[in-house]
């Protein structure tokens, strides 16, 4: 597909997982994995409505959904799912639409990543995918106190990049990642419908 930016956009933000990389399908498995170890069999649906928050958030709820407050820690299944996941990394492809966009404007209006990911784990999927030399502006979930729907993450992004946020567009395929772009006074584009995942 040819996507043109919005008028008057003057600085271009994406979102990481399920947006510049097909990632989704294996954080589920990864997500599931991790949570049987602890006896948790976990679903799709709970977790696509945590899509586009951090690992923590996500973590956090599974304790607190199936009720293993006094069995495990928070960092305990974290470390588990990041373990995981590192053994799918290196299948994961990118969303070529949106990695389009990438190449094209490249170089002629500053972009950056906002994600909710680890930073470990956002930089070797970059890598993986063939877009980290795009990007020199990174905000993590390592990097801000306040996760999507939270503006944080793309008002720093907004920050390092010196563009108003008014002109800036925004790429994202999670609800929470769309309503933190307009709430951030940003030009929300939702990728979602874009291609095909399997997860």
């Amino acid at each position: 597909m040819e996507y043109d930016i919005q008028h008057g956009v003057k600085g271009l933000i994406f979102d990481l997982d399920g947006t510049l990389a097909d990632t989704m399908p294996y954080h589920f498995i990864a997500w599931n994995l991790a949570s049987k170890k602890f006896g948790i069999d976990m679903d799709k649906a709970f977790l696509r409505k945590f899509n586009g928050s951090p690992g923590k958030v996500i973590a956090t709820e599974i304790i607190k959904k199936y009720g293993m407050e006094d069995a495990i820690s928070i960092e305990e299944i974290i470390k588990e799912k990041i373990r995981q996941f590192d053994k799918f990394q290196h299948e994961i492809k990118p969303i070529i639409p949106v990695t389009d966009i990438v190449r094209k404007y490249h170089g002629i209006f500053p972009m950056a990543v906002g994600t909710g990911g680890h930073r470990k784990t956002v930089i070797r999927t970059l890598e993986t995918t063939g877009m980290k030399n795009y990007f020199d502006i990174i905000v993590t979930s390592n990097d801000v106190d306040n996760f999507k729907p939270h503006p944080e993450t793309f008002l720093k992004c907004a920050e390092m990049m010196n563009v108003e946020p008014s002109h800036i567009e925004v790429f994202e395929d999670s609800n929470l990642g769309l309503e933190a772009a307009r709430r951030a006074g940003m030009i929300a584009t939702d990728v979602s419908s874009w291609y095909d995942s399997n997860w």
